[in-house]
């Protein structure tokens, strides 16, 4: 590892290994695979979902890239197990703050992490290529490199100690390695609220020549993250 590498990669005690599954992308950014044959996808920062490894069995071209991949594939399995047990309990006193149509219960949604988590884990063993360790808001891509991107639960949901200069410079950054459109979600803070510089970053998208919608989608487990933004190239 250089030192350009460990001088910006995480303790393994400060990430949160948890992802989301395939199904839930699919309904996170209403999209369908179908409309994601041919395309070649960057997930960004993609943790422990399974989007990657589900897709690429699929026939689909799915890259993942996270800060969590400087470190070893078992031992971000081994983190994450702890993590999603650790985030069911706090679950039980928070369980109100969220909906529970998609999962049910608890232990549907701990079924869903596991599931996401044992996926990752085996196709970072087998394909480890396609899980690319990076530093936001920096990353190791050519202009352009893939079609579409998405970025799920980082960007605006940990606004409170990620500012608005940094949501530009990666979004700059998540632009200029993407060919067509960026899909981000959700839009609301860890609280729930509407991200309060929203209307300020579309503003600014819009003047650097993009096209920007604000989605509602069918996936809402933490209340009010029921939307993404849509971000098209010209």
């Amino acid at each position: 590892m250089s030192r350009a590498e460990q001088s910006t990669k995480l303790d393994l005690e400060r990430i949160v290994f948890i992802g989301r599954t395939f199904e839930e992308y699919l309904d996170m950014f209403l999209l369908s695979e179908e409309e994601l044959k041919g395309k070649k996808i960057l997930d960004c920062p993609a943790g422990a979902c399974s989007f990657t490894a589900v897709g690429n069995k699929s026939d689909l071209d799915i890259t993942a890239c996270d800060i969590a991949y400087y470190h070893s594939g078992e031992d971000l399995k081994n983190k994450g197990l702890l993590d999603i047990e650790h985030a069911m309990n706090h679950m039980k006193k928070a369980q109100n703050n969220y909906k529970w149509d998609y999962f049910k219960d608890i232990e549907g949604l701990r079924i869903h992490r596991l599931s996401a988590l044992q996926d990752c884990a085996n196709h970072m063993r087998e394909s480890s290529e396609r899980y690319v360790p990076t530093t936001l808001p920096s990353l190791p891509f050519k202009n352009e490199e893939f079609d579409i991107l998405l970025s799920a639960h980082f960007l605006f949901m940990y606004s409170d100690r990620l500012d608005y200069q940094f949501h530009i410079e990666t979004l700059d950054e998540l632009l200029r390695v993407t060919k067509e459109e960026v899909r981000i979600f959700p839009l609301v803070d860890l609280e729930g609220k509407r991200y309060n510089q929203l209307d300020k970053i579309i503003s600014y998208l819009t003047d650097s020549g993009c096209k920007v919608e604000e989605v509602n989608v069918p996936y809402e487990f933490q209340t009010n993250a029921n939307s993404m933004l849509r971000i098209y190239k010209d």
